[in-house]
């Protein structure tokens, strides 16, 4: 895919793309050679002024501060954050605040709706939402998604211009997808991967959406593997411009600390095999990526919130602890941003906001010790300057170009045969490679498919188990019920034999007395009658 158009820093989702700000590349004038110019002076203001690595720094910021919220979102636009709605005390948020990186200062911004030319912009809020996504793209914004109070059929991309400070709604073709919050957006090259969330009726979903940005067409891709299950509030990253990941998440019942591998190539869902420590069950957590190190920091489950800032390097899949925190303080919160800014050659990652049993405002920044295989600032500097970065590959085959170079110096009669030979040995040498190559992605896939049925049949027979062991407790609840009844049944029976006894015994006596009244009267009117005959 192709490279992405400029920095990105994100909230809610995470793309693979650094912005940058560091020495310029330029081509001198006089000979038209490359020489490389910086600033001498070096401001050691603002995040300058942080000097120790990878512990969080609380920010002395001025001006007035934002409302504290959570499930905001956040990116990073020419040297400033800006941070678009999220909730407080479960209203949504329409405001945009914007934190100056060079003097910390805390401003709000009144946007315009991008009229037409026969009608008139006034200033307009930002959408109340929360638990939507933002992208940089470019110098411009992307908003998708979210909560919010009247919910529509279809998810909206908007575009947000901080020059002009105004709002647009972007048109797009193709089948939108639902609308939904707590999902994630990855910017891959030119393209925005949309996965999972909560959608209406707080059903949650697993499902894939691609965006083309240079079409604005929606595409709904079929993948194979076992995809992560339904979730929302998880974190997403991509690497290398090919793979997206997905960690954690949340369903209604339980958290997660699953990772998940996309190759959006082959469309092929995987469980890649970490390394290092373990990372707890957590939804709500925040993430951004440094060349090949994804930082994760934040979060929380149904037991605790999670205090530590991990660090995956998504080249071998080892996870390590960065830095730890008290459990409540603000970077470790549910629901925060955050994004990465680089200044004089160093990388920043800025927390704002979260919940942690009260809602947050504050900034924290981390100084990051860690160094990604090709400076951030290096192909930042060579896409502005109209350079297209080097990669390693490509720096291995230039080696070989110098050393044909270098057979300028050899005979003219032996030239030939020696580029000849060196080209060969070069041909076969990368031939030889790319079979070893192969054969091992095969073999990597064919593991990887190994180990997600395994893992798939695992889950599926621990969901039979936990469904057995449900009916089980149903089925026990409902012997002690039929228990509880007969034992009632039986004692009415005894109360019936006893009544029914009773009732003999009176019967009994009643037939006794009526018989004695029977034969009384019988011998009454026997007497009766001889009387009035004698009479008669």
């Amino acid at each position: 895919m192709a490279a992405a158009k400029g920095p990105v820093a994100i909230g809610s989702s995470i793309p693979n793309s650094i912005a940058a700000e560091g020495p310029k590349v330029v081509v001198s004038e006089e000979n038209g050679e490359m020489a490389d110019i910086q600033d001498k002076e070096v401001s050691m203001e603002g995040l300058c002024s942080i000097s120790t690595y990878d512990q969080w720094t609380p920010l002395s910021v001025s001006g007035q501060l934002p409302k504290p919220r959570y499930k905001h979102g956040a990116a990073v636009v020419q040297q400033k954050m800006y941070v678009f709605g999220g909730n407080h005390n479960g209203r949504y948020l329409g405001d945009i605040q914007v934190l100056d990186f060079k003097t910390l200062s805390w401003s709000k911004l009144e946007a315009k709706s991008q009229a037409e030319p026969s009608e008139s912009a006034g200033a307009v809020p930002f959408s109340a939402c929360a638990g939507h996504s933002v992208i940089q793209w470019g110098n411009k914004i992307l908003c998708l998604a979210g909560h919010t109070r009247e919910p529509a059929e279809s998810l909206s991309v908007k575009e947000f211009d901080p020059q002009t400070c105004t709002w647009s709604t972007l048109r797009t073709y193709g089948r939108s997808p639902s609308s939904r919050g707590g999902q994630s957006v990855t910017l891959v090259g030119d393209t925005l991967v949309v996965f999972g969330g909560e959608g209406h009726g707080r059903s949650l979903l697993n499902d894939l959406h691609i965006l083309d940005l240079e079409t604005m067409t929606w595409d709904e891709f079929e993948t194979t593997g076992t995809p992560p299950s339904p979730r929302s509030e998880h974190a997403a990253a991509c690497f290398a411009e090919r793979y997206l990941l997905i960690l954690g998440g949340g369903s209604h019942s339980t958290c997660f600390s699953d990772l998940h591998l996309l190759d959006t190539q082959t469309m092929e869902w995987s469980r890649p095999k970490q390394q290092g420590v373990t990372p707890e069950p957590r939804a709500g957590h925040a993430g951004v990526t440094i060349g090949e190190y994804w930082f994760i920091t934040g979060g929380g489950n149904s037991r605790k919130g999670v205090s530590d800032t991990l660090v995956l390097n998504m080249s071998t899949y080892e996870w390590s602890v960065l830095t730890d925190l008290e459990a409540r303080a603000p970077p470790t919160s549910e629901g925060s941003s955050l994004v990465m800014y680089t200044i004089n050659g160093e990388n920043f990652l800025v927390s704002f906001g979260g919940y942690s049993g009260r809602y947050s405002n504050q900034a924290y920044a981390l100084k990051a010790s860690l160094k990604p295989s090709v400076p951030s600032e290096q192909i930042n500097e060579a896409e502005s300057n109209g350079f297209a970065p080097i990669s390693v590959a490509e720096n291995s085959s230039r080696k070989v170009i110098f050393e044909i170079e270098e057979l300028k110096d050899v005979k003219p009669g032996n030239r030939a045969d020696n580029s000849k030979t060196l080209g060969q040995v070069a041909t076969d040498e990368q031939n030889q490679i790319e079979d070893r190559l192969n054969h091992e992605r095969l073999q990597s896939l064919c593991l990887k498919q190994e180990l997600a049925d395994v893992e798939n049949r695992n889950a599926k027979l621990t969901e039979e188990l936990h469904l057995v062991r449900d009916q089980l407790s149903i089925e026990q609840t409902r012997a002690s019920k039929l228990e509880n009844e007969i034992s009632e049944i039986q004692e009415r029976l005894q109360k019936m034999d006893t009544l029914e006894k009773e009732f003999e015994s009176l019967r009994s006596e009643l037939d006794s007395t009526v018989s004695e009244e029977e034969a009384s009267s019988g011998n009454q009117t026997h007497r009766s009658r001889g009387f009035w005959r004698w009479n008669g």
